[in-house]
């Protein structure tokens, strides 16, 4: 049993659920090994930790496994833990990218419900661990896995990554379907699919670089495009995410994929992320993407000022993500893009100046998020001695976990829930002068109204007055 652990902050939620790839890909491993698999994804379905408890003991399964980033990491450790104690036998293991890196802290304070980490990628990992588990062979034999042996925690050879990405046989029928929902679009089911792995960039805040050790890997575009009309085909899925971080790297092979998916008129919508100068390269095939079904794009510009993206690494400019956002506007797809506060140096007028330029920015939807210090980011040295929060269940993006130094951390978040409120009280009148009923201006009005009513700010923002009557009244009409 491969088990998404019931975290919840509204965040990802937000626009909706999608399965979680990295199980489904590991499941057709385990399968090829001749395993019966079932994924639970305890998260989708929104259970209770009773729910899941009952879950696991009437289902009895020999393994279960979880997977965590950094804010999820506390979560699965405690699916793990109602594991071991409903099923004293059941052997667990736990992987993702916090274990990755911290294996050492997760084994040492938990060593009585989880038996193994998985370290790097799985899909070759899991099979190998549990039928060497199951068999007795010698475990440092396996390779990319920590554990306690004679009361230490031991780790094993690294292990390669899938040389070959169209080599693995993900298992997509065994996703329930109906927990997938996109809410801004109407009788949405959505798929995550992946065209590559890796990142070669190297922002000082994230963990993909380290995770993925700098390495890039394509599938083939054909077995790429083939899969999306597959899944939609014999599941009915018509909004696919694509997982990748960078799935515009080579320009031929990415034309080739919007030639693909041209060609064969799948009606679908696609949702993606890329970086900024690979738009500013595309800028005169970006009418092919919205062709191709791609809707959405999200672009992590992270900062205003051209000091912070140097300082974060970003190698772009100001100038550069505004004209990057303002081609995907005006090629008809919906823009997304970040902000990153909360840095050491924040000020009140810093945020402000912020906020000014975002509106300059004029992303369709633009997130204000709060540096969450990854203990395994290459900035987490530098922002140690700030840090006042040390539970990683807040480590997400949404909670202020860094106390600036001339600001509180509740200075801090109220500053941040001004900027939501300012930037979209001003989105809101330009919606509404849009023109015509397209699929873009319903995704607009949509999602706000997800975002509203399903993220964490709808409980904050109640603290923070109504929003002015005529946005209200403004906000009706568009929903009508």
């Amino acid at each position: 049993m491969l088990v998404t652990p019931p975290y919840h902050c509204g965040v990802v939620e937000s626009a909706g659920r999608w399965p979680n790839l990295g199980f489904i890909y590991i499941a057709g491993e385990l399968e090829k090994a001749g395993f019966e698999v079932e994924i639970y994804d305890a998260m989708s379905r929104f259970h209770t930790p009773d729910q899941i408890r009952g879950h696991i003991g009437s289902a009895k399964p020999d393994f279960v496994g979880a997977t965590a980033i950094t804010a999820t990491v506390n979560d699965a450790i405690g699916v793990l833990k109602t594991a071991k104690e409903e099923l004293p036998e059941v052997t667990t293991f736990l992987g993702g990218v916090h274990p990755t890196f911290c294996y050492d802290e997760v084994l040492s304070n938990n060593e009585a419900w989880i038996d193994y980490c998985v370290l790097g990628e799985g899909e070759l990992t899991a099979p190998e661990l549990l039928e060497a588990h199951r068999s007795g062979r010698d475990l440092s034999t396996v390779q990319g896995i920590a554990f306690v042996q004679e009361g230490k925690v031991t780790t094993t050879r690294p292990r390669d990554f899938v040389t070959d990405l169209d080599s693995l046989s993900p298992a997509w029928r065994l996703v329930n379907w109906s927990d997938y929902p996109l809410y801004f679009i109407d009788k949405s089911t959505v798929a995550i699919v992946s065209s590559s792995r890796g990142c070669v960039h190297s922002c000082i805040f994230c963990s993909q670089h380290k995770f993925w050790k700098g390495s890039y890997r394509q599938r083939d575009p054909h077995k790429f495009v083939a899969e999306i009309e597959h899944l939609a085909a014999s599941y009915g899925i018509n909004v696919f995410f694509i997982a990748d971080e960078y799935p515009t790297y080579s320009r031929q092979r990415w034309e080739k994929i919007l030639d693909l998916l041209i060609e064969k008129k799948l009606g679908v919508h696609i949702l993606m992320e890329t970086c900024i100068a690979d738009i500013l390269r595309d800028r005169d095939i970006l009418h092919r993407y919205r062709q191709a079904g791609i809707l959405f794009i999200y672009l992590g510009v992270e900062a205003t000022s051209d000091q912070r993206l140097k300082e974060f690494k970003k190698e772009t400019r100001f100038e550069d993500s505004k004209e990057a956002l303002r081609l995907i506007r005006d090629a008809g797809m919906i823009c997304e893009s970040s902000l990153i506060l909360g840095t050491p140096n924040e000020t009140p007028q810093s945020i402000n100046e912020t906020l000014e330029l975002a509106h300059e920015y004029n992303a369709d939807f633009m997130h204000f998020l709060l540096l969450a210090p990854w203990p395994y980011a290459d900035m987490y040295e530098s922002l140690k001695p700030y840090i006042e929060v040390m539970d990683y269940s807040k480590y997400n993006l949404v909670e202020p976990i860094i106390k600036p130094k001339s600001m509180t951390r509740d200075e801090l978040m109220r500053a941040v829930l001004n900027c939501y409120r300012k930037y979209y009280m001003k989105k809101l009148p330009e919606w509404a002068k849009m023109k015509d009923n397209s699929i873009k201006r319903s995704c607009l009005i949509k999602g706000m109204q997800a975002i509203m009513e399903n993220s964490f700010l709808k409980d904050h923002m109640r603290g923070m007055g109504r929003m002015p009557a005529h946005l209200r009244s403004l906000m009706r009409v568009l929903k009508s």
